[in-house]
């Protein structure tokens, strides 16, 4: 019966996700097809814990008419004296021997019960969270907890700066030598162009391209929209852009994006959205004592959220 529930529990989950449309929250959705595969799966286990719950259902039914039926009633009084005074005689015999043994198994039904709603919540705890919890699209407070850091010069990061990095890092899904060829072709695609558009599409892409190879690009015209993070290190021009992106799923999502040099007496707010184009230079970020490169804003709008704020990496 718990299998059933959990079952068709999980069923439930991932349709009324896909169903809200917030299944590009979890998963990057190239792989959506997954999701598709996972329901069709839980489907058919579904319809098999059905079946199986109730044949026993019916099995047990059966059995207990049997053995209401096989019940011979005039033994009945015969088989009570006969079992009364056997039973008076054993337990005198066995009383104090399964005395000792009532705690020991009291104990144990106790433990092998907790266990087992232990390992039901922890079963039952995601479908709940998954269907009635509302689905919170990240924004500027999340960043402002996780903290962010800047890739060094030799693609590392530094270990007295917290939080995640700002550039994706793709690394860790190639072997060295695959990473290295794709590293080359992304470089050359975007080397190739004399301005830079990050769009939805290319926007994780760019971005490693460019934290990567940050000399390429010096004095080059790059645009990309994102919201707005002021920080508490920032001054009165500087803002961060950012975009929410997920490389495969929300394990591995992040904030990715670079600061931006507005015109002075720009005065923007956090999570406003905005597109901008400038002119990557680069400048000296104080609190981590790092040359970082800084888009130079030569015109910028105001924008509206879009309706997926977030981006994903194409492979």
């Amino acid at each position: 019966m718990i299998r059933f529930f959990a079952v068709i529990g999980f069923l439930l989950m991932f349709v009324y996700i896909r169903q809200g449309g917030d299944l590009n929250k979890y998963i990057n959705m190239k792989y959506s097809y997954l999701s598709t595969i996972a329901m069709v799966l839980f489907g058919i286990f579904t319809v098999i814990e059905f079946i199986r719950f109730s044949r026993e259902a019916n099995e047990a039914e059966k059995r207990k008419r049997e053995k209401k039926e096989g019940a011979v009633s005039h033994d009945h009084d015969h088989e009570h004296d006969h079992h009364h005074d056997h039973h008076n005689h054993s337990h005198d015999h066995e009383h104090d021997h399964h005395h000792g043994h009532d705690h020991d198994d009291h104990a144990h039904e106790s433990s092998v019960r907790w266990k087992r709603a232990v390992g039901r919540a922890i079963l039952f705890i995601p479908i709940f969270t998954g269907i009635l919890l509302p689905v919170q699209t990240f924004d500027s407070s999340f960043v402002k907890a996780k903290g962010f850091s800047f890739p060094q010069a030799d693609g590392t990061t530094s270990d007295t700066v917290p939080g995640q990095v700002l550039s994706p890092d793709t690394s860790i899904f190639y072997s060295a030598d695959d990473y290295a060829k794709v590293k080359s072709k992304e470089y050359e695609e975007f080397n190739s162009l004399q301005s830079v558009v990050l769009t939805d599409d290319n926007y994780l892409q760019g971005i490693e391209v460019i934290y990567d190879n940050p000399g390429s690009f010096m004095n080059r015209t790059v645009s990309l929209d994102g919201f707005i993070y002021r920080g508490e290190q920032s001054d009165a021009n500087h803002y961060f852009v950012f975009r929410f992106g997920l490389i495969h799923c929300a394990a591995d999502s992040g904030v990715f994006g670079m600061l931006v040099n507005f015109p002075d007496g720009t005065a923007l707010g956090d999570d406003q959205w905005v597109k901008v184009t400038g002119t990557l230079t680069s400048e000296m970020y104080k609190p981590f004592e790092q040359v970082i490169p800084v888009l130079k804003v030569t015109e910028w709008e105001a924008v509206d959220e879009p309706s997926d704020p977030y981006v994903y990496r194409n492979f």
